[in-house]
């Protein structure tokens, strides 16, 4: 299976791959780094116990900075967006209006239906009060995924956005950061970064508020203390590294499929990246462009690793056989590389988000379409959408029941609580037989 060895994890037919090649492929979580593991929770438990004393500790430990004050002055914020590259503010603002537009079109609205005569149902969409956005640092600095976190928050009407994003040597997140936070509408900032952020955000501290929802990504150690605090708040998609699946036909251009692989394998070392190409000869042109590309790549030790970890090109004799194998991989992002990807889009069944022919570059929806890039990977698209309008809402169910309708419901009510043992619900339901 692997002609590129020294590039490509898996090469060959779909149909030849082996049970524990395709397993592999399939199963993208792995187990949780035990110590990982242990770690966050000790760092969430100081959080609880000590709050902005351990966060003011944490940043001198991990972030090698002695911080004066957890939030970041908003005149700081204003002063990074006046100094930002005219150019970049210019396309940051032309990404927000377009996050901005795309998000309206999502809002959901009141419903209400008639069961039965004179029993009303209804249910209304509230905004969440406060929710947190963590925007990461390290390796890279992500302000799209500011945009991504706030804008859409902002559209929705939650009361009050914050971002949290680690401290660099001048103790403040990244310029370009902040920037976004301003261009955004972010309500407050803070010099935050880990574990603790997530921790300070679902649980509080003495200058960091409570929120209802943490989203936006991190590395393992933000993605695991996020799914530790499930149950004090809400999160979006549990999320892990980048993935991208190319289906790809006759018509696609070998290149344009393997500038797709790269783009996403230079996220990350784990980064999974893809392709099925209908007939051998197709999927040989696009590993030989894979094998090009990564060689003059300019993050090419993440490149390199990210493609001999999970990289894959694989071949398909038809179309049809390539649509199980989409359906059960369940991309984070689905390229469809096709002569009629409008019609093959009929065809998927679990994605993150879908991309219709090659000029529609999974680089424009990372930043530019509106669309949001916050995203369900390791397969769990089968479950999970993408982050959306509705993650920044609640509902609020009502019911009315009409006083004829009311008559006409106990009995029938008191038979079934009877039937559960529920004696006191069916006393009350009866109480209203005659009334």
């Amino acid at each position: 299976m692997d002609a590129y060895p020294s590039v490509l994890r898996y090469r060959g037919p779909v149909s030849r791959l082996s049970v524990e090649d395709r397993r592999r492929l399939m199963q993208r979580t792995g187990d949780v780094d035990t110590r990982i593991s242990a770690r966050v929770r000790e760092l969430i438990a100081r959080v609880r116990l000590d709050g902005d004393d351990a966060l003011f500790e944490m940043a001198r430990q991990f972030d090698r900075v002695e911080l004066t004050s957890l939030e970041v002055p908003r005149e700081r914020c204003e002063e990074a967006l006046a100094t930002l590259d005219p150019a970049v503010s210019q396309a940051l603002r032309r990404a927000a209006r377009n996050i901005a537009r795309a998000h309206a079109a999502q809002k959901p609205r009141e419903v209400e239906t008639e069961t039965e005569p004179g029993v009303l149902v209804g249910r209304r969409p509230d905004p969440l009060g406060r929710v947190g956005v963590y925007a990461p640092g390290g390796r890279a600095v992500y302000p799209s995924s500011v945009l991504m976190g706030v804008v859409p928050a902002k559209v929705a009407g939650v009361g009050e956005v914050v971002v949290c994003s680690p401290p660099g040597p001048d103790g403040l997140p990244h310029a370009s950061v902040l920037a976004a936070a301003v261009l955004a509408g972010a309500d407050r900032v803070f010099a935050l970064g880990g574990a603790g952020a997530v921790a300070a955000m679902a649980y509080g501290t003495q200058s960091v508020p409570r929120v209802d929802r943490i989203v936006g990504p991190g590395n393992a150690y933000v993605a695991e203390a996020k799914l530790q605090v499930v149950g004090a708040v809400a999160i979006e998609a549990p999320a892990g590294p980048s993935e991208i699946l190319v289906v790809a036909d006759d018509t696609a251009s070998p290149s344009a499929v393997a500038r797709e692989m790269l783009a996403q394998a230079e996220h990350d070392p784990e980064a999974a990246c893809v392709t099925v190409a209908l007939g051998e000869a197709l999927a040989e042109d696009v590993a030989v462009e894979v094998v090009r590309l990564a060689a003059g790549a300019r993050r090419a030790e993440i490149v390199a690793s990210a493609l001999r970890s999970r990289g894959a090109v694989l071949s398909v004799e038809s179309m049809e056989e390539a649509w199980p194998f989409v359906a059960d991989f369940a991309p984070e992002h689905l390229l469809l590389a096709t002569a009629s990807p409008s019609v093959d889009l009929r065809r998927v069944r679990n994605a993150g988000t879908v991309f219709l022919g090659e000029r529609s570059s999974v680089a424009y929806g990372d930043y530019m379409t509106g669309s949001n890039h916050v995203l369900p990977t390791a397969g769990l698209a089968r479950a999970y959408s993408g982050l959306n309008l509705l993650d920044f809402y609640r509902w609020t169910t009502y019911q009315r029941v009409e006083r004829a309708a009311s008559a006409a419901l106990a009995e029938d009510v008191g038979l079934l609580a009877d039937s559960e043992g529920l004696f006191a619900h069916a006393d009350a339901a009866r109480a209203w037989r005659g009334a």
